[in-house]
């Protein structure tokens, strides 16, 4: 099957935050807010918008915090972390509640704006199962500042991705948004480890892929980086018409 129904989806939001202090030093990351809204409910609304009703997010620093925000939410499973496990840990903990069939994997501090169709549904109908293990929504390195100003991978014309070698630049970054197989799990370490670890397995296998994002995207790692991102949503008359288009 080509494009077996996508209708799972995780979010990582287990991190410690220390990049954002002080606005972490009482809440999670996931739970501080931008332009009004937190990061974690805007990421949860671009779940809504590609219709994925079934939702697991991991917690571990002020998890209580994180339980509370979404007790009595529908289709949104917990998945709490005693130890950090990292992204690749933390994904591999949650397969039991993620099914069988590809799934969508979203940090909670991904923010963006969606072209005209949403890129959920983009990455979703790009998935192919024959020839994906993972499928990674990318942005042009050039439109990400100098954070990013060495990029993270290559991308074929097929969609096929390289990782840059040490002083090279790439085109793309990985923007944190992605579809991963959970047959991509198999055979990985116990405990915690970086998604990393099967990115690199799957592009030696020639089955890691990529998708060019044709919204816009934002780093949102520091204080500074939120309250300039922040001041771009307020800017527009209505904030949701810069992050979803219908």
């Amino acid at each position: 099957m080509k494009n077996p129904k996508i209708d799972h989806a995780m979010i990582l939001a287990a991190g410690l935050g220390k990049r954002m202090r002080p606005l972490t030093e009482n809440r999670p990351k996931p739970l501080v807010e931008l332009a009004g809204r937190t990061l974690l409910d805007r990421a949860l609304d671009h779940l809504a918008v590609a219709g994925i009703g079934r939702i697991v997010v991991n917690s571990h620093y002020l998890g209580d915090m994180i339980a509370a925000h979404l007790a009595g939410r529908a289709g949104i499973a917990l998945s709490p972390e005693t130890t950090l496990l990292e992204t690749g840990g933390g994904v591999k903990a949650a397969l039991p509640l993620l099914g069988r069939q590809p799934f969508l994997v979203i940090n909670s501090d991904a923010i963006w704006s969606d072209g005209q169709i949403p890129a959920l549904t983009r990455l979703s109908r790009a998935w192919d199962d024959a020839a994906m293990d993972a499928l990674l929504l990318l942005h042009p390195t050039v439109a990400c500042g100098a954070v990013h100003d060495g990029g993270d991978y290559h991308m074929e014309t097929d969609g096929r991705l390289r990782r840059r070698s040490e002083g090279e630049i790439a085109p793309f970054v990985f923007t944190g948004i992605q579809i991963l197989h959970p047959r991509l799990f198999r055979d990985t370490p116990d405990g915690a480890f970086s998604l990393n670890l099967l990115y690199d397995r799957a592009q030696d296998a020639e089955r890691l892929f990529g998708l060019r994002h044709d919204g816009e995207w934002f780093h949102v790692g520091t204080p500074r980086e939120l309250d300039a991102t922040g001041s771009l949503f307020l800017g527009k008359r209505d904030p949701r018409e810069f992050w979803v288009r219908k």
